[in-house]
Parts: structure tokens; sequence; C-alpha cells
């Protein structure tokens, strides 16, 4: 279906075949909305790279367009590419919830990025008007307060995003708002996206109070110290940890950057109720009784600078693990990770430490998003005419459209887009579109939010498989000829003692193609060409290794100097 006019444009530049950097987008013709924008974390194979963010050219093309960005919830692979994107985009007014807004501000403050933009706090009774949108919002239930899912009426119909949600009939905060959900279900809703993380997931999840409840009974229980480690941005966690410590008259150390501002935050908003006197630092842990000490950390995915895993080591500073100690993992593994965790569960044994991880039989975790029978409830109740659900890998997506057939959905009435893809909606139908949007992935290395080259990348696997090779020669332009003999220098290639007739015959093929190539007058870049065009092969047919080969051509001093005055002379 072609674009028309009048068409309300969806798209997503995130959170679309994978789990992270969530950024879905509105577009009506002058105008756009966006909802979040996160960041996703990189795995192994992205070597040297801290962040990877959508591709904000579209945003940048359309800049005028731009009206407001709402954010759902705290969580970084929704709040966490604020900062990038404020680099590349003029955001006018950010609309957030009251604890993802302390979370940006501390965000932009740390990059003196406070006055870019506006963030105006909402919550559920708070709209957002538009010339062409107007806005709404319901409480849903996540592992962090304040969490939000959006309807957006548009001059085409209405649009539902759950944003990330679970159904818990007895939650720690507020309770999901179920009738707003149902009420929306009968004035009808055209399009719903709803998350799909968990979709593979059966059943109903625990509720966070039978975690509590398994906490608590760990406190009440274990006689020496309390290890705890868990997501620091599972701040209902957090909450349930501290609440338990108190009451069994323990005392709280909290240890990690991420853990340590959270804290504070939910403090300060009263999500934590506890005192200052509640709290140690690290010098008093060693002057407290073993039995009235628990420690919050970072570190249950085992990550390998965060707390728990130096504490593992023993390279922390200030804790090392002594025998009696309890160790808690409130987490799971995320896919990938579970060998890490199991390596930090090993080293705390190892050290003499109790270590307690989740299981059916201890339930000290539970997950932030909605498994398949809360999938079919959020469906059941918004009752949408068109689907498509959102934020999560391909096979998420594909099982969640599987659920949504189960309520009677048609097939042709749900979409399961790429990052990238338009939907086109008009008249209350949905289409997809012929048209697509630049949606790539920016791999951040640092706080540079234009990102790193796919050569670089490639660069840096080739570094990281096979090595380096440096080839360094001396000529002298003047007269097109060698100086001295080319030589090899390897990082990470081969041992280059135990190699030696291979770096001189290597040197060799070098210098041959070099003196060929100089019968005639060349250039510095064909030099270099050369170079690598006789040494990759051999190095490859003798060590089936493809090392990143960099030339380095000295020119003589006085050949140096003829260029320099030949420039001269031609700019003269």
């Amino acid at each position: 279906m072609k674009i028309e006019k009048n068409d309300t444009l969806i798209y997503a530049l995130g959170g679309m075949g994978e789990v992270g950097k969530n950024m879905y987008v509105f577009e009506h013709e002058d105008e756009i909305v966006i909802i979040d924008a996160g960041v996703m974390f990189p795995e192994e194979n992205l070597l040297g790279v801290d962040y990877v963010i959508p591709d904000y050219t579209h945003l940048q093309k359309n800049q005028k367009k731009i009206k407001a960005l709402i954010i759902t919830h705290g969580h970084e692979d929704h709040i966490g590419g604020i900062p990038f994107l404020l680099q590349k985009v003029n955001i006018p007014l950010i609309y957030a919830p009251r604890f993802a807004k302390a979370l940006i501000n501390r965000k932009l403050d740390e990059r003196r990025m406070s006055k870019k933009t506006n963030i105006i706090e909402i919550d559920s009774t708070s709209t957002v008007k538009t010339k062409h949108f107007n806005i709404g919002f319901f409480n849903v239930i996540h592992s962090i307060p304040d969490s939000l899912g959006v309807i957006l009426n548009t001059p085409n119909g209405r649009i539902v995003s759950t944003g990330d949600f679970k159904f818990d009939l007895t939650p720690v905060g507020s309770s999901s708002d179920y009738q707003i959900m149902s009420y929306m279900g009968e004035i009808g809703i055209d399009l719903l996206m709803s998350d799909s993380t968990n979709s593979e997931v059966s059943g109903f999840s625990i509720s966070e109070k039978e975690v509590s409840k398994s906490i608590l009974e760990i406190f009440n229980k274990t006689e020496g110290r309390i290890i705890l480690a868990t997501f620091a941005s599972n701040v209902y966690r957090v909450q349930q940890i501290i609440e338990s410590a108190i009451a069994s008259g323990r005392k709280i150390a909290v240890f990690g950057r991420s853990m340590e501002n959270v804290v504070k935050i939910a403090r300060q908003l009263g999500h934590i109720n506890a005192k200052d006197s509640h709290f140690i630092n690290a010098r008093q842990l060693n002057q407290l009784p073993e039995e009235q000490v628990c420690i919050i950390c970072t570190g249950s995915q085992g990550e390998p600078m965060a707390a728990l895993s130096r504490i593992a080591n023993g390279t922390h500073r200030q804790i090392s693990i002594i025998p009696n100690d309890t160790v808690v993992f409130s987490s799971n593994p995320i896919p990938g990770n579970a060998q890490s965790v199991s390596g930090v569960v090993n080293q705390l044994t190892r050290r003499g430490a109790n270590v307690l991880t989740n299981s059916p039989l201890t339930s000290i975790h539970t997950t932030g998003h909605a498994s398949k029978d809360e999938q079919l409830l959020m469906l059941q109740l918004i009752k949408p005419t068109y689907f498509m659900p959102m934020h999560g890998e391909y096979r998420m997506l594909k099982t969640h459209k599987d659920t949504a057939m189960e309520i009677g959905i048609p097939d042709e009435n749900i979409f399961i887009c790429s990052n990238g893809d338009v939907l086109i909606l008009r008249d209350r139908v949905v289409y997809e579109s012929d048209t697509r949007v630049q949606a790539d992935n920016i791999y951040v290395d640092g706080n540079d939010a234009s990102g790193l080259s796919t050569a670089v990348i490639k660069d840096r696997n080739i570094l990281a498989d096979n090595g380096m090779v440096s080839v360094i020669v001396t000529i002298d332009s003047r007269y097109n000829k060698i100086i001295t003999k080319p030589t090899i220098v390897s990082r990470g290639f081969v041992f280059i003692k135990e190699n030696q007739p291979l770096i001189r015959e290597a040197e060799n093929v070098v210098y041959q193609a070099l003196k060929k190539k100089m019968e005639n007058r060349t250039t510095f870049g064909e030099l270099k060409n050369t170079i690598r065009g006789a040494l990759e092969p051999y190095l490859y047919k003798h060590t089936q290794r493809n090392p990143l080969v960099i030339p380095v051509i000295l020119n003589q001093k006085a050949a140096m100097e003829k260029l320099a005055n030949d420039r001269k002379k031609t700019k003269a």
C-alpha cells in the first residue's frame, strides 16, 4: 500500500526482532510523536562497543515534525538512548513518569545536558495534545515504579502501546488500571502494540509478593552475613530486600554505582522507606556482628567489573567472602549470561559461601514481563482489530502472534514487523506500506553518538581472531629505491621466536614485490597495496589465518624535504 497524505504512519526504529533499544514512532502529516528511546547492550562479538542505539537519521531529516518524546518507564532499554538522541535531534518536550524523570535528570546532569530539553512529569491522569494527536495513559505493573501504557488517538483511529507490563493480582506497588483497559476495549481500539518478551513462557508469572515472602524467610533463617545480588533497575525487588533486612534487624550496605543511584532516587521519591540509620558504609561492615549485616550489590549477571564478580574473584577492596556468608542471586541469567553467572557461583562456593539461586523451590525471582496467559488477558481486555507484537526477538513476536490468533484475531490482521517497516493506519484500517525508513544499528564506543563504522567493527573482529602484522620499510622517494629491507612486527598472530623462518620468508616476499613495483614511478598508496597484496596470500597459505596487515612506509629525511619543497613550488 502506498502512503497517502492523510495517513497515520507507525514504525519502530528499535525493539523489533531484538530485546532492547525500544523506540516507536507515530507520524501524521507534519507531526511526529516518539515513544521511548532506549539502548541495547552489546553481545560479546561487538568488541569495545558500550551501547547499541537506533539510527536517528530519519528523525534528523524530519526534525521539524517532532513534537514530543513519551517515556513509558525508567529502564535503560527505554531511556538509555536519550543522551545520544539529544546529540543528534532537537526534542522540544519529554513526557516521563515520576521515577523515569528522576533517572533521566540524573543521566543528563552527568553529561551536562540538562538544558538540552524540558522534561514534564506525567501519570495515568495526564493528557498530551498536539494538532493531530490526543494522548492518554494508564497504569501497568512492571519491575520499576510509575510504569505506563499509552493510548494515542489519531485522525485515523486509536492505537494502544502497552509498554513493558505484567499482571500481578497482589502487586508491591500500584495495581494495573484494569477498568481503563476494559473501557478502551469497549470504545474500540484499532491497533494494539504489546510487549512480547515472555511470549514463550506459559501461565502467569509469580507475584512479587511471593518473592518478598521467600526473601524474608531467607533473612529470618540465615545466621551469617547476607550478600544479595539483583538488577539495580528492579526497584520493587530492591525495596523488598531493604524492608526484609530492616525487619530482621540487619544494617544495609549498598555497592555498585547503579544500585547506589537507584536506592537514592527511590528513597527520595518514597518508594523505599528507610532511614539513614538503617544503612552503613564499607568501613562499618567489620564492626558489626555477621548476623546484623546485609550487603546489596550489582553483578547478578556475572558482569566482570560488577561488585559481586570482584567479590568472587577476591579483588574487591572492601568485601571478602568469609565462611558462613550466604550469597543470594535474586534474578535469572539473561540468555547468553548463564556461563558467566555459573563461573561466579563456582568462585563464591569455592571461597566458602553458601549460594542460593532462583529455582521452583526457592522463588527468589520473578519476571517483570507478561507471560502467555497475561498477554492473553491484555488482548482480551483491549480487544484490538489489528495487532502488532513488539519488543522481542523474532521467535517471541511469532509466538505472540500465535497467541493473538487463539482469541480470534485473523492472521491477516497481525503484523510482525522489523525495525524500519512502516504500517499505515487509514480510516481505522491498518495496511503494510511499500516504504521503509532507515533503521540500522549504531555502535557506540564511549559517549559518541556518531557511532563506529562497520569497518571498525570488522577490524576489531579480525584483530581478535587473527591478530595484527605490521610491515615497516624505509625508502628514498627521490631515487625510487628501497633503503632497508622490510621488517615485520607481529602482535597476536604468531609467536615470533618460534616462527623466525616464516617471518624472514615473509619479509623477503614483500621485498621482492616492492622491488618489482618500484622499477617504475609509483605512489605511497600503491606501495601499501603492494605490501598487502603480497603478504596476505602468503600468510594465509602458510597459517590459514588472515591478520590485519598494516604497512608503515618511512621516507628518507632528504626525500621528505624535497617533497615538501616541490609542494610549495606547486602552490606558488
